[in-house]
C-alpha cells in the first residue's frame, strides 16, 4: 500500500548546499533566457518596423506560442526522465545551432529579401529564431522543478520570489537593449550579440554541477510524449484542470496584447524609447516578485489568482482609453507589477499538490493547454485589426460612435480591441469565483500534496535526490510563489 502523501513528501531531503546551487542555476537560466528573449523582442521590432504591418507581428507572436503548445508536453516528459542538468544543457546547444543558422541567413540574404512577407525567407529566418527561442522552455520547466529538487521547504518561498525578481531585471535588461540594438546596430549587428551571449551562458552551464539521481525509466509509457501520464496527474486533483483551463481562457485573452502591444507602443515611441518604456515598465515586475518574496500569495493563492486577473482586466480595459503616452507607461508598470502573483498561483498549487516525479509532465501540459490559446486569438485578432477595426475606427462613423470614450488619435482602434478584451477577463474571473472547482481545489491546495501514483493504482516512478525513490513536493507553507516557466525571460504584456 502506498504511503500516505504526506508521509511520502517528508521523505525528500534536499542536498547539502541545494540553495546555493539552485542560485547558481537560476543566474544560469537566466542569462540565456536573457538572450533568447533578447534576440526575440529585436525580432518583433524590427519587423513591424520593416513592414508597418500588425498582421505580420501577430503572426510571428502567435507562432511562437503556438510551437510552445505543439512541444510542452514533450518538453515536460523529458525534464521527468532526464536529469535537469543534462536537459538544460540540450537545450543550449538547440538554441544555440538555431541562432547560428539564422546568422548565416542574414549573411546569405539580402535584408530586403528577410523582410518580405511574400517570399520564403522571412518565414525561414523567423522561424528558425522562434525554434531556438522556444526550446528555452526545456530550461524553464527544469527551473520549475528545481525548486522542489533542491531547496529546503521552509525557503521555498525566497526561491520562488527570487525567480520572479530574476525575471523582472532580465526583463528590464532585454526591453532597453532590444530596442537600442534594432535602432542602433541593426539586425546584423543583434544577431551576433546574441551568439556571443549564447556561447558564454552555455559555457557557464557546463561548469555547473546539480546533484540529482538518474531517474528510474517508467516502462509502462516509453513514449517521448506521455500524455496518458501528464492527463492522470492533472486529473487525480480535483479541480487543476478546471485551474487549467481558466488559465487558457486567460490566454485566449492575452492573444490580443501579443498581437497589438508592440505595434501600439511604436506608435506613440521611436523603437530606441519603446524598448527603454518597456524597461522603466519593467521595475514594476520586479517590485512585483519582491512582494511575492516577502509576503507571499496569501492562504489561497487560487483567490489571489482571480482578484489579479480582475485588476489585470481593468488595467488592460483602461491603459490606452486616451493616447496619450504617460498612461500606456503607468498602464505597463502597473500590470507588470501584478504580473509575479498571476504567474506564481498556478505554479504554486502545482508544486504543491504533484509529486515531484510528475510534476514535468504537468508543468508541460499546463503550458501546451495555455499556449494554444494565444495564438488562436492572435491570428484572429491581427487580421481583424489590421483589415477592418483599424480602418473603422478612422472613419468618420467610428470617431463619431467611440470618439466620446477612446478619444481621437492614430491607434484608437487598437484601443477599442484592448477595451472589450479587459472587460472580458473581469466578468471571467468573477464567473469563476462562484465555481465549484474553484472550491475544491482551494480545499485541495489547503490539505497538502497528492499521491497521484496511489490513486492511479502506481508505483513510485523515478529516483530523485537524497531520498533516491519519488518523492512528491513537499508541503509549502502556506504562501508561496513561482515564476511561471518560461517568465525568466519572456513575459512581457504582449505575450501574456
Amino acid at each position: 500500500m502506498s504511503d500516505s502523501p504526506r508521509e511520502v513528501a517528508a521523505a525528500h531531503t534536499p542536498p547539502p548546499g541545494g540553495m546555493r546551487t539552485f542560485v547558481q542555476v537560476l543566474i544560469n537560466t537566466a542569462a540565456a533566457n536573457i538572450t533568447t528573449s533578447f534576440l526575440w523582442f529585436a525580432l518583433t521590432f524590427w519587423v513591424y518596423l520593416e513592414t508597418q504591418s500588425v498582421l505580420a507581428t501577430g503572426i510571428v507572436g502567435g507562432t511562437y506560442m503556438l510551437l510552445i503548445a505543439l512541444f510542452a508536453m514533450v518538453f515536460g516528459t523529458i525534464v521527468d526522465r532526464h536529469r535537469k542538468h543534462r536537459v538544460m544543457v540540450l537545450s543550449s546547444i538547440v538554441t544555440l545551432i538555431s541562432f547560428l543558422i539564422a546568422g548565416a541567413l542574414y549573411l546569405a540574404q539580402p535584408e530586403s529579401a528577410l523582410v518580405d512577407l511574400g517570399g520564403p525567407w522571412f518565414w525561414l529566418f523567423s522561424g528558425i529564431i522562434l525554434i531556438g527561442s522556444v526550446v528555452e522552455n526545456l530550461r524553464s520547466i527544469a527551473l520549475s522543478t528545481t525548486v522542489t529538487l533542491l531547496v529546503p521547504v521552509e525557503r521555498h518561498v525566497n526561491a520562488n520570489g527570487m525567480v520572479g525578481t530574476v525575471g523582472g531585471i532580465a526583463f528590464l535588461v532585454t526591453s532597453v537593449f532590444s530596442g537600442l540594438s534594432v535602432g542602433f546596430l541593426g539586425m546584423g549587428g543583434t544577431l551576433v550579440i546574441a551568439l556571443v551571449a549564447t556561447v558564454l551562458a552555455f559555457a557557464h552551464l557546463l561548469l555547473l554541477r546539480i546533484p540529482e539521481d538518474t531517474p528510474v525509466p517508467d516502462e509502462s509509457h516509453a513514449k517521448a510524449l506521455d500524455l496518458r501520464g501528464s492527463i492522470r496527474a492533472v486529473r487525480a486533483v480535483t479541480g487543476l484542470f478546471a485551474l487549467i483551463v481558466f488559465s487558457t481562457f486567460n490566454n485566449f485573452i492575452g492573444g490580443v496584447y501579443m498581437a497589438l502591444m508592440d505595434p501600439y507602443g511604436l506608435t506613440l515611441f521611436t523603437v530606441q524609447w519603446w524598448g527603454v518604456v518597456l524597461g522603466i515598465s519593467s521595475l514594476g515586475f520586479i517590485i512585483g516578485g519582491l512582494v511575492i518574496a516577502k509576503w507571499g500569495l496569501g492562504r489561497n493563492p487560487i483567490r489571489t489568482l482571480l482578484l489579479v486577473v480582475m485588476v489585470m482586466g481593468v488595467l488592460g480595459a483602461l491603459f490606452t482609453i486616451r493616447e496619450w503616452a504617460w498612461l500606456y507607461v503607468v498602464g505597463i508598470f502597473l500590470y507588470m507589477a501584478i504580473i509575479p502573483a498571476a504567474e506564481a498561483a498556478e505554479q504554486t498549487v502545482i508544486q504543491k499538490v504533484v509529486p515531484f516525479s510528475r510534476q514535468g509532465r504537468v508543468f508541460g501540459f499546463a503550458a501546451a493547454f495555455e499556449s494554444a490559446a494565444a495564438p488562436i486569438t492572435a491570428f484572429l485578432i491581427a487580421p481583424i485589426a489590421q483589415f477592418w477595426i483599424i480602418p473603422y475606427m478612422r472613419s468618420d462613423v467610428g470617431e463619431r460612435t467611440w470618439g466620446r470614450l477612446l478619444g481621437e488619435g492614430e491607434a484608437r482602434g487598437i484601443a477599442l480591441v484592448f477595451l472589450v478584451a479587459g472587460l472580458i477577463m473581469v466578468v471571467a474571473a468573477l464567473l469563476a469565483f462562484s465555481t465549484r472547482s474553484y472550491r475544491v481545489l482551494s480545499e485541495e491546495y489547503r490539505e497538502g500534496v497528492v499521491d497521484t501514483d496511489a490513486e492511479a493504482g502506481e508505483g513510485t516512478e523515478a529516483g530523485h535526490g537524497a531520498a533516491g525513490a519519488a518523492p512528491p513536493s513537499p508541503v509549502f507553507p502556506t504562501s508561496s510563489r513561482e515564476a511561471a516557466a518560461g517568465s525568466a525571460g519572456h513575459d512581457r504584456p504582449s505575450s501574456l
